[in-house]
């Protein structure tokens, strides 16, 4: 317990101290083996895992939880905690403090619960659009993804908690994920897409454990891949904590743990079998005794054995200023025709509110990540759950005096009749979705499509407020004035909605992903599955897109899409001027002046691409920089941006390493990935 010794030196001394049977016992989760899911075991705090402690050498119990939205499912045991935003909208603030506060909240609760490690924190590409699971990720962009989620996981880490780095790697789709769907994808396109978002969160935040996912990658299981864990993210990156299996994830113990795996969750179905097999020489004590070291080392580091958590109850709305806060920077309008918005509360003088039960709240994502709404579903009997907070009371408080009226949406004769009777329509549509499936498709389900048309040709101004995951096709946008892109926006969703409509709040968030056209614009028409639907059997699910993920696909293949990465409009307008590229030796720095030529005070984020020589044989424009720049009206800043030679280069699977490619740069500035008035070049020799 000696402060001044370094992690690894306290971590050393307790390991001298153990047993074979404890280093074994700290290696896997404490939940028997083919016992109920639903059983809490004793001393577990009933979180998403439990890993017995040794009393004797004062190591406490590690107790795991679920949650990138906040504290998830906690709920049934009478703990609540704030619901934040779904992390893509996180994402779409592109904004690094908005980030850090997001992640020292989610810290702050997990530790006021009793916690020591939280698992929220994934890396993912968003790759597949329709893929379940991707309100929980960032972004498209592995740049956008590292830099986000580095200060997210840092926030949380700063709160004394063990933070988790997830799902490691290319677990960019649920179909198949745990029943043979096998990534095939060449190494330089790994490294520069999907790995480099890990490696980039890990380096900005030096986050304590990292888990493997479930499917296979080039033909191995992700959690037995020696190259994966062993070159790649221990050796290459440097990463000193320790490598644990998503839930049920292993499927072996010698391969497993000479392939870098250091700890099996939620149970011991392999690992307890560890003792035998360093009896017989399969594997080396040596190998135990770093899984262990590493586990150790980080509870030191992370400050949970010299500061352990003291569990105190949390009042689930006392984040919610800084959800809302959150909300506000990552809700993204995508349309705004003859400037519909912002709402005028003291000329309006009716409103129709119709649809996605905007009466009583907004809607969440499910699965692992689900937060436990306080007071249960605001949608009772509904397997979707939708945060107790509603647009419409939210709307009504807004605009006092307008006559603000409620329609399901259900009959759409109905809402179109309430829609011709008021000055304006706000359609709400929403997407329900979560871990365990993907979409069938782009479309929002439950035709609602037609019940936008059906608005929209009784009312002219006609807005509608996306509650989505993910990016939807929007086959009516030529119809409504006015498209909010609201995401799962948490506790205090509804009023950051209506402070955006209403002027309160001036809309700054951009989008992390591309909105296709089309399906048949996407690098994969459908969703790659087994070849017979339903089926178990394994299946390769093949990127060959390679390097062109999101946008760099639409530039590459000169596809124009509905909307572009990186757009988001304000209700203020911004000119870009004055670029200016300066070089020195490896430095590369960008500068340029933003200007708001609007009059309403706003924050635009600036973003600075850059092409690649044409030998490099990348896409044609990768994001390398960007920054939130608040400008009240009329007011100018110049801004300087050093690029990172790293995010210059290409990998070179040959040299296993990064290398500058000889030659011309272009260097784009503007508001999105498809408007950059600025441009201007270096070169490299």
């Amino acid at each position: 317990m000696d402060r001044s010794l370094s992690p690894d030196q306290r971590a050393d001394l307790v390991l001298q101290q153990m047993t074979i049977d404890e280093k074994i016992g700290l290696i896997h989760g404490g939940t028997d083996y083919g016992g109920p899911e639903s059983r809490i075991p004793p001393g577990s705090l009933g979180g998403a895992g439990w890993v017995p402690g040794i009393r004797r050498l004062g190591i406490p119990d590690l107790q795991m939880t679920d949650g990138r939205s906040g504290v998830a499912n906690t709920g049934h045991l009478g703990r609540y905690a704030t619901a934040l935003p779904a992390p893509i909208l996180a994402g779409a603030s592109w904004d690094l403090d908005t980030a850090y506060e997001f992640g020292a909240l989610l810290g702050k609760e997990v530790r006021d619960l009793g916690f020591q490690v939280s698992l929220g924190g994934t890396a993912n590409l968003i790759r597949e659009p329709r893929n379940g699971r991707n309100y929980e990720c960032l972004s498209e962009d592995p740049i956008l993804i590292g830099k986000m989620l580095g200060r997210i996981l840092k926030g949380t880490q700063d709160q004394q908690v063990i933070g988790n780095i997830n799902r490691y790697v290319v677990n960019d789709q649920e179909t198949g994920r745990a029943s043979g769907g096998d990534v095939i994808i060449d190494e330089r396109s790994l490294r520069e897409t999907d790995l480099l978002a890990f490696q980039i969160a890990i380096r900005e935040s030096d986050v304590g454990t990292a888990m493997c996912s479930y499917n296979l990658t080039n033909n191995e299981h992700t959690c037995e891949s020696s190259h994966l864990l062993n070159d790649v993210l221990k050796k290459d990156w440097d990463f000193k904590g320790w490598v644990m299996t998503d839930w049920g994830a292993n499927h072996s113990t010698v391969k497993s743990a000479l392939a870098g795996l250091d700890q099996e969750m939620p149970y011991g179905r392999y690992f307890d079998k560890l003792k035998a097999a360093i009896d017989s020489g399969a594997v080396p004590m040596s190998r135990l005794d770093d899984m262990v070291h590493r586990i150790l080392r980080t509870e030191f580091a992370c400050g949970v054995l010299d500061n352990p958590p003291r569990p105190r109850p949390v009042n689930p709305f006392s984040g919610a200023d800084v959800a809302e806060r959150v909300a506000e920077r990552g809700i993204v309008l995508l349309k705004n025709a003859g400037n519909q918005l912002p709402l005028d509360a003291s000329a309006v003088r009716s409103i129709a509110v119709i649809g996605s039960h905007a009466d009583v709240g907004v809607l969440s994502g499910s699965g692992s990540n689900q937060v436990d709404a306080p007071g249960g579903n605001a949608v009772p009997g509904s397997r979707a759950i939708w945060d107790p907070s509603s647009p419409l009371r939210a709307i009504r408080a807004r605009a006092p005096k307008a006559k603000v009226e409620y329609d399901p949406g259900t009959d759409f004769a109905a809402a179109a009749k309430l829609a011709a009777a008021s000055d304006v329509a706000i359609v709400f549509a929403g997407e329900p979705q979560g871990e365990g499936g993907d979409l069938p498709n782009m479309s929002l389900p439950g035709k609602q499509d037609e019940l936008v048309r059906a608005v929209a040709a009784a009312n002219r101004n006609t807005i509608v407020v996306l509650e989505t995951g993910g990016p939807v096709l929007m086959p009516w946008i030529e119809d409504v004035s006015a498209v909010l892109e609201a995401w799962f926006p948490g506790i205090r969703g509804g009023e950051a909605i209506a402070g955006i409509l209403f002027g309160d709040v001036n809309p700054s968030g951009k989008l992390p992903l591309t909105f296709a056209r089309s399906e048949t614009d996407l690098a994969h028409v459908t969703v790659q599955g087994p070849p017979v639907k339903g089926s178990r059997a394994p299946f390769d699910i093949k990127y060959t897109e390679g390097l062109k993920v999101g946008y760099k696909w639409f530039d590459a293949e000169n596809k124009e899409p509905l909307f572009p990465f990186g757009l988001g409009l304000s209700y203020t307008t911004y000119s870009y001027s004055g670029l200016h590229v300066a070089q020195d030796k490896e430095d590369v720095r960008v500068t340029f002046g933003v200007k708001n030529t609007g009059g309403r005070a706003g924050a635009e984020i600036a973003q600075v691409y850059v092409s690649l020589p044409a030998s490099a044989g990348e896409p044609p424009r990768r994001l390398v920089a960007w920054q939130k720049i608040p400008l009240d009206p009329g007011e100018a800043k110049m801004v300087t941006l050093a690029l990172d030679p790293r995010d210059l280069s290409i990998f070179d699977a040959n040299k296993n390493g990064w290398t500058l490619v000889p030659g011309q740069y272009g260097v784009f500035v503007g508001g999105s990935s498809r408007d950059t008035p600025l441009s201007g070049t270096f070169s490299e020799k």
